[in-house]
């Protein structure tokens, strides 16, 4: 199989043989869980800092509680920082969920908007969170980008930019704007799974025979 040379070729190559690893859709390769924009947007904002494992633990009962944009907006505040305790952060947490629901109200009539210009004016909404809004949620081309992005995209040789927003924008002119989504979400998976920041297991990855970084098991000879 002919190596792909260029960053472009790179991204694109990426997205085809991480297809066979982790096929579906974004909402289907996404790993928090929800049942909505609206529950998703929520979960986003508790992820930072933790794992989305650990916020699946606290959404059935936050939801529960709180099912809509405007009860979550009239929660005690301190009813609703015990449930988001186990997330770490939980004071801001709490702050950042409430006052996006409210002005989710206020603004959108309770309806998650769409562009991503609305998206970043909410609490706890960055062009990450937006992006995985748009692509799991709203059908909408977004490519997020977190560290597992930063991380392996920079390792495959696709892009040397380490400002999450040039990421976004130097990966995003590499495919197109219908697989940014699933890219993300394959590339967030595969480096959970494989290319780990301290220890990339380097010879399971399918990715190896072309990845700059790539490493023989057990050698310091790249691949």
């Amino acid at each position: 199989m002919a190596r792909p040379r260029s960053p472009k070729g790179r991204a694109r190559e990426v997205l085809a043989r991480l297809a066979e690893l982790y096929p579906g859709t974004p909402k289907e390769l996404c790993e928090l869980d929800h049942e909505s924009p609206f529950q998703l947007l929520v979960a986003t904002i508790l992820s930072a800092q933790t794992t989305d494992a650990r916020v699946n633990t606290v959404t059935p009962e936050l939801f529960r509680r709180w099912p809509s944009p405007d009860a979550l907006a009239a929660a005690d505040v301190t009813e609703l920082e015990t449930v988001l305790q186990p997330t770490g952060f939980f004071r801001q947490k709490a702050k950042s969920v409430q006052g996006m629901a409210r002005l989710l109200c206020e603004r959108f009539g309770g309806d998650v908007p769409h562009p991503i210009e609305d998206l970043v004016t909410l609490p706890g909404v960055g062009r990450k969170t937006a992006n995985v809004i748009r692509s799991v949620a709203l059908d909408e081309p977004g490519l997020p980008v977190d560290t597992h992005v930063l991380r392996l995209t920079k390792r495959l040789g696709i892009t040397e930019e380490t400002d999450p927003v040039k990421v976004e924008h130097a990966v995003g002119a590499f495919l197109p704007p219908s697989e940014w989504g699933t890219f993300s979400e394959r590339v967030i998976l595969h480096g959970r799974r494989v290319c780990d920041a301290r220890k990339p297991r380097c010879d399971e990855c399918v990715l190896n025979d072309f990845c700059p970084s790539a490493f023989v098991a057990g050698t310091k000879q790249k691949v």
